[in-house]
């Protein structure tokens, strides 16, 4: 991901992300949402957000990642970088394994910048 997609945090995302359907957009704003919508444009990514948010206590080990998606975990990581990138998901170093949770308040955001705005 670029340098900017790996800046984004929840403030910038309560400040830019009102609904697309709200006014136009900053054109940054436009970025930041657009680069965290690309990180789920893959069918992998989007599972392993919800395996991480279905398993026990909300977090996953990277190790727990590779087989039910088939992929190496070389490939695993690379798609966990993109996803932690964005701030969809964060990530914890416990000794050799990453441990990885989905953050609610970021998928909550970007949630509402699909919902019509109210009338």
């Amino acid at each position: 991901m670029d340098d900017m997609a790996a800046s984004v945090t929840t403030a910038d995302l309560a400040v830019c992300c009102s609904p697309l359907t709200g006014g136009a957009l900053k054109t940054v704003a436009a970025e930041r949402l657009a680069s965290m919508f690309k990180a789920l444009a893959d069918p992998a990514r989007v599972k392993l957000v919800s395996l991480i948010a279905a398993s026990d206590g909300g977090e996953a080990c990277i190790c727990d990642l590779t087989e039910p998606l088939g992929l190496s975990q070389p490939t695993v990581s690379h798609h966990m970088k993109m996803l932690v990138d964005v701030g969809l998901v964060s990530r914890d170093q416990r000794g050799k394994w990453a441990y990885y949770h989905v953050n609610d308040d970021v998928l909550e955001t970007l949630a509402g910048a699909l919902s019509p705005r109210s009338r």
